[in-house]
């Protein structure tokens, strides 16, 4: 029977796709988005053909136009354990650990995704998970009310937990299963007018944070940005008017740069949706906007503390323009060259066997010196493409998206503990898969 299984990877594919598809009917900009990008990446293709061939030696081509990632948030520990279940049913596991109360944001999240290179390369979505932490609202009885109206209720259809226990139980699922289960996984991310809450209620929670509202009062835990990459963001945030999509005015993250680095993010700003209280009025909600990213190069311990360091030192501008260029001058002591990010250790690459290594396989073994391999043409390095996020970067988009009346809260103490008591495991730690992923191709070439 389990011959018959349909893999993660294929029920992931198909999930990805149908939520989609769902963002698109709820937020047609997305759609233009959409289109945007994938006229922005065939451009830089075309203009660049060694930038083309190296992705598609990686086998990194074919995932960029269906590559995704979305943004959830949940209220309690109950619903982030189930969540963590339904995602394992699609080769999705935590990753990382992100404390987004530093930046004023009253949750700590983690990022759901496939975690080896032949999953990633099949479909690389994405979920990042936020749970709201109550203890950060500073009104006992609110945070009371709060706490009441979440236990109360259930952003899972009885079909999905069935199902989900049918996974569990049998150890995976047949077509029929696996269709049904995406149709019925759907629902928990769908997006409902109807609050749950009373004016009043919403009222009050929008006045502690705008969050706390988005997360308490609906029935599900909406999907509130889906994301393309781009292989430009730069062009893209520059066309998004053209295409009548307002961008953010910053694009969050590293700057523009020869070998990109870690991450880089921008949207169009958060919709006014309408929605209707239980004593009948009407209200708006701000909170679900699209989202672009272009991802760079993965980095070591050793290179994300300098980028760490460098970003510190780098001030929010108020224009795109002079905030790129200011950042430019802040990372000049980053190297920019491949060659330099690797000799330095700063950042992960993949290793993979050239024609001429493949064929003289006693030669690398003699060898063992991964530059001078290079040099004679028998290994490649590839950089291996940062997978994660970025906490100040998610952090500037909630705000911005937020509006600028947003309120922040007082930083709460990082605990990653209890976030991971919530969840139900310990999130895997990024750097170690990279590192791991690094250790296993440089074998597969046969350096030890």
């Amino acid at each position: 029977m389990a011959d018959s299984w349909v893999t993660a990877d294929s029920i992931r594919a198909g999930f990805a796709s149908a939520m989609s598809a769902m963002y698109q009917q709820e937020v047609p900009q997305y759609g233009t988005l959409l289109e945007l990008v994938a006229r922005v990446n065939e451009e830089v293709l075309e203009q660049n053909p060694m930038l083309r061939k190296q992705l598609s030696d990686a086998g990194e081509l074919s995932r960029l136009s269906v590559e995704r990632h979305g943004a959830i948030r949940v209220g309690t520990a109950a619903e982030l354990s189930m969540l963590r279940q339904l995602f394992a049913i699609m080769g999705m596991y935590p990753v990382g650990y992100y404390d987004l109360s530093q930046a004023g944001v009253p949750v700590h999240s983690t990022a759901f995704r496939p975690k080896d290179e032949t999953a990633l390369n099949n479909n690389p979505f994405r979920l990042f998970t936020s749970l709201l932490r109550l203890e950060l609202i500073d009104d006992p009885s609110l945070r009371q009310q709060a706490a009441e109206i979440l236990a109360a209720r259930d952003i899972f259809t009885p079909r999905c937990r069935e199902l989900i226990a049918i996974h569990q139980q049998q150890g995976g699922f047949n077509a029929a299963e696996a269709e049904e289960f995406i149709t019925e996984a759907l629902e928990t991310f769908r997006w409902h007018q109807q609050t749950t809450v009373d004016s009043a209620t919403w009222q009050a929670l929008q006045q502690q944070h705008r969050l706390i509202a988005d997360v308490v009062c609906f029935p599900g835990c909406h999907i509130n940005h889906l994301t393309p990459r781009t292989l430009d963001i730069d062009r893209v945030q520059e066309l998004m008017p053209q295409a009548g999509i307002i961008p953010k005015d910053i694009i969050e993250g590293p700057p523009r740069r020869s070998v990109p680095l870690l991450l880089r993010q921008t949207s169009f700003k958060a919709l006014d949706e309408p929605v209707r209280f239980l004593d009948r009025q009407q209200g708006t909600h701000t909170a679900r906007f699209g989202e672009i990213e272009q991802r760079g190069i993965a980095l070591t311990a050793k290179g994300r503390a300098l980028y760490d360091r460098l970003l510190q030192a780098s001030s929010q501008g108020t224009d795109n323009a002079g905030h790129q260029q200011q950042l430019a001058e802040v990372f000049r002591p980053f190297p920019d060259d491949e060659m330099s990010l690797r000799q330095q250790q700063l950042a992960w690459f993949n290793w993979t066997l050239t024609e001429k290594g493949k064929a003289n396989p006693q030669l690398i073994a003699e060898q063992q010196d991964v530059e001078k391999l290079i040099e004679q043409g028998l290994i490649r390095a590839t950089p291996m493409i940062y997978e994660d996020f970025l906490p100040v970067s998610a952090a500037g988009i909630f705000q911005s998206n937020l509006g600028s009346e947003a309120k922040k809260m007082s930083q709460g103490n990082a605990s990653q503990q209890a976030f991971e008591q919530a969840l139900g495991v310990q999130v895997e730690d990024e750097i170690a898969l990279y590192a791991r992923r690094q250790t296993a191709s440089l074998q597969r070439c046969g350096i030890e």
